[in-house]
């Protein structure tokens, strides 16, 4: 799977926007502040419905304009399209796949794989747990059929015990019913993830050696209670205190990812470059696995690959994202740092952002992306 059109209206600094990407590499260049980011923000909404630069999408609707459009095509057997419309005065994500309307977000988190290599993603390391959660539930769920509606029955049994916990009074009976659900979904929610992430850790570390030459990093995988007792045993010893302390303290929302080098956090260790090469190495190990495991392949937004990385360790990173069968959309201001980076069969495309001018001779940072040549 790989997008083979796209049509972006309305967005950000970007002028409406057609391209026809390359099934393999596409490098956008241009100043900053030309659109570049946005580019890869919208793909980004287009395959989650939320942006990785702002909560409110409200925010991306391009100014002066009521609207925002996104459009893909995608390369697959089904000739999938996929459709995002926000109004500036309106919440809600009016979302389509191949014209079909009532379309859920999970769909099309499930339709097309996108991973995200960025600034942001260096919270992997030094953010807290929630950011590891969602890379790890990432890749589970693309591999667990099941593990959507197990999840979604976690995190109601939870909402519903935190309310009553911090009701004050608690009913036994209805306490018993929400935690006997949060206990039995949180079990199995835990052992997705024991086996996924037990598959995953030697992809990992196969594909951070290809990176980088790190000793001593390990990669544990914490299920965020006891793990000599059952939670349910956990959850009914510790009704009081999380009554005290007004929420659910122990369970799968509690899970974490713990990066570590020699046993000390490796936030404290390594150096930034190294950073984003563990980073880089996460998730490019997620699009190895889906592929082994799945045969499917990842979209890959990748901002300012350049940033931090000298030239043997982005030449290093460039031919192992080569050897993943994946569509890659990589930023640059300066487009001579990756352009002999690439292997000589793979096929590259090289797009242009840039700012146009009003009357006046304003700048109005309306992007356009041209394609040029190789």
């Amino acid at each position: 799977m790989s997008i083979q059109q796209l049509n972006f209206h309305g967005i950000r600094n970007l002028q409406p926007v057609t391209a026809f990407p390359s099934s393999r590499i596409n490098i956008i260049s241009g100043v900053n502040g030309s659109g570049k980011t946005s580019l890869l923000e919208g793909i980004h909404i287009l395959g989650l419905g939320r942006s990785f630069r702002t909560r409110q999408l409200k925010n991306v609707i391009q100014q002066g304009v009521s609207e925002m459009t996104l459009f893909a095509r995608l390369h697959d057997d089904q000739a999938t399209t996929l459709g995002v419309r926000r109004l500036r005065e309106q919440r809600e994500l009016e979302l389509r796949i191949k014209n079909r309307k009532q379309v859920r977000l999970v769909e099309l988190a499930e339709i097309m794989p996108l991973q995200l290599i960025n600034p942001d993603a260096f919270r992997l390391l030094e953010g807290p747990p929630a950011g590891r959660r969602e890379f790890l539930d990432w890749g589970v769920f693309h591999v667990k059929h099941e593990f959507f509606n197990v999840w979604k029955r976690a995190r109601r049994a939870l909402k519903h015990r935190n309310a009553l916990l911090r009701r004050g009074r608690i009913q036994p009976d209805e306490l018993d019913v929400w935690e006997k659900e949060l206990a039995n979904s949180g079990e199995r929610i835990d052992q997705q993830r024991r086996e996924w992430f037990s598959n995953f850790l030697p992809v990992f570390e196969e594909t951070l050696q290809s990176l980088l030459s790190l000793q001593g990093l390990t990669l544990h995988y914490a299920r965020g209670w006891d793990k000599n007792r059952p939670l349910a045993d956990v959850l009914a010893s510790s009704r009081a205190t999380d009554e005290q302390m007004g929420f659910t303290q122990q369970g799968p929302q509690r899970a974490d990812l713990r990066i570590k080098i020699n046993k000390q956090p490796a936030i404290e260790v390594l150096s930034r470059g190294q950073q984003k090469l563990v980073v880089s190495a996460l998730k490019l190990a997620q699009g190895r696995f889906l592929e082994r495991t799945a045969n499917r392949h990842c979209v890959y937004l990748i901002d300012d690959l350049p940033a931090e990385l000298d030239e043997q360790h982005r030449q290093r990173f460039c031919h192992l994202l080569e050897s993943i069968q994946c569509q890659a959309f990589i930023t640059s201001v300066e487009p001579t740092a990756l352009q002999s980076q690439w292997l000589s069969d793979t096929e590259v495309k090289m797009f242009h952002v840039k700012h146009a001018e009003q009357n006046g001779g304003v700048h109005s940072l309306l992007g356009q992306l041209n394609e040029t040549g190789q």
